[in-house]
């Protein structure tokens, strides 16, 4: 069964009805003040359990471990700690 959701604005305005006040749908000329900055750490999987903990700015590996959990967890405390 098909919703049709994805279809409820269109991707470019009808030429008939579209004004030039009117907005065109999701279009954004300047970023959203409100949105949280990106992460700086990343897990990263590196083999059969086992996780890196990847600096995305340097590409380094800060960090390892066994646990998805507890990989994240790490990457947490690195990003709080700067």
């Amino acid at each position: 069964m098909r919703t049709l959701t994805h279809f409820a604005y269109p991707l470019v305005p009808d030429t008939e009805t579209a004004t030039i006040s009117q907005p065109i749908p999701f279009a954004r000329s300047e970023p959203l003040s409100d949105a949280p900055p990106r992460p700086r750490f990343q897990v990263v999987m590196a083999g059969i359990a086992f996780f890196h903990i990847k600096d995305i700015s340097t590409g380094c590996v800060r960090g390892f471990r066994a646990n998805h959990n507890e990989a994240c967890a790490l990457a947490r405390f690195l990003e709080s700690h700067g």
